[in-house]
């Protein structure tokens, strides 16, 4: 029979002291399902000041983390092999199931249950709760329990050598280092790896995905913005982002990540003050942003949805390419990403715009890039002709590229 403490709970929905014994019974069944046996306490869905008074502090943040990922499609991060990940989770559930004293944390990926991933938390260090709980949204009480595909985040501070060294060695293992399985929906976190949120926030992001995309949604790495009162879809380089202040001003979330559904649209990550859900307006326009030095690409130009795909699909960053805008790990594949953009932006009739922030060489700075920004919703941007023999040459900048790389599978619909 497994023993449990008091269940407690962040939600003002606190259940009455007897229904307190089932809870905790259910919450014990669900552990268990997830591998995970209770040997004595656990604390479920703490706030704050709960968990520091278990000594839970805010550690140092770190990046450069280990990631590695079964199921990636774009080969940005090392792999790992089904068996290799058997054995680590077996290792790390097996230590948790020894520990005396367990948290568990429930919250969502995605600022809305119209379209969301609802992620569950299991580790033995109230620390890791209070950091990764910030990086998702807030659930209603027992919300999880209904959920029929929820990730799990497995996090162990104290490692053994044996687990350390199953995926690699050296100096860069010495924090600690991350492991997810698309297909489990699974995450382990050992060590210090918790406090690389960039980490966590690649993982969760590529393992949400099929999720979203089960639920009806579009999953895009890209952000939503307010300008306006319109909600507008942008696609940048994450350097753009990362430097101007006026766009992340106007950003719902600075991280990258959004969700597209019928009903509307969602942030996948709360960096905002407020961490309650909302549904946003699905967006009124498309921005796709690149860079080219050469004054080729106009500032501001009109796109039809096979161009925004095919745009969108190059990433075109000033002579380099990044598909899909995406750098981080994921299960699709940036050739079938750009055709749902496609699909999305035809049936919805969305219009789209491409800007090109350099400008005489150099980034346009955040006023500038707003003002071309305001200029593209006007839906008015100025016909712009740029040298034929220019415009042929990037264009086959493009092709070669997007030949070499998805071969000769683009839609007919797809063009410069």
């Amino acid at each position: 029979m497994f023993q449990f403490q008091r269940a407690y709970h962040r939600s003002n929905e606190r259940p009455s002291p007897a229904r307190d014994q089932e809870v905790s019974y259910g919450l014990n069944w669900a552990i268990a399902g997830r591998g995970v046996i209770v040997k004595d306490k656990v604390f479920h869905n703490l706030e704050t000041s709960e968990l520091q008074k278990s000594g839970a502090t805010y550690p140092d943040c770190l990046s450069g983390i280990p990631l590695h990922v079964r199921g990636d499609v774009t080969g940005g991060v090392p792999n790992v092999s089904k068996a290799q990940f058997a054995k680590v989770l077996k290792l790390v559930t097996f230590h948790l199931s020894s520990i005396s004293c367990l948290y568990v944390q429930d919250g969502a990926i995605g600022s809305s249950a119209e379209c969301d991933a609802k992620v569950r938390i299991i580790t033995d260090n109230p620390s890791a709760v209070m950091l990764l709980s910030n990086v998702l949204w807030k659930i209603p009480y027992r919300a999880i329990s209904h959920d029929t595909s929820p990730l799990t985040i497995y996090a162990t501070s104290s490692i053994s050598n044996n687990i350390k060294t199953l995926l690699g060695s050296g100096t860069q293992y010495a924090n600690g280092f991350a492991a997810a399985d698309i297909e489990r929906s699974s995450l382990i976190l050992c060590g210090k790896a918790f406090a690389d949120s960039a980490i966590v926030k690649n993982a969760l992001t590529a393992m949400a995905a099929p999720v979203l995309s089960a639920r009806g949604g579009l999953p895009v790495p890209g952000w939503l913005l307010c300008f306006g009162g319109s909600i507008v879809l942008l696609f940048a380089p994450v350097e753009i982002i990362r430097f101007c202040s006026e766009i992340q001003n106007a950003l719902l979330s600075v991280d990258c990540g959004a969700a597209i559904c019928s009903k509307g649209s969602t942030v996948l990550f709360p960096t905002k003050a407020r961490r309650e859900p909302k549904l946003f307006n699905k967006p009124s326009t498309a921005i796709i942003v690149s860079s080219d030095s050469t004054g080729t690409i106009p500032s501001v130009s009109k796109l039809s949805p096979g161009q925004a795909a095919y745009h969108f699909l190059a990433g075109y960053q000033d002579g380099k390419f990044v598909p899909a805008y995406s750098r981080g790990p994921s299960p699709a594949d940036p050739l079938t990403l750009a055709n749902s953009l496609f699909s999305h932006l035809k049936e919805d009739d969305t219009p789209a715009y491409l800007i090109n922030a350099m400008h005489s060489g150099k980034y346009t700075d955040g006023k500038g890039f707003m003002k071309l920004l305001e200029l593209a919703l006007s839906h008015n941007p100025p016909d712009i002709k740029t040298e034929d023999f220019r415009v042929g040459e990037l264009k086959g900048k493009y092709r070669s590229f997007l030949s070499s790389k998805f071969g000769k599978c683009l839609p007919g619909e797809f063009s410069f």
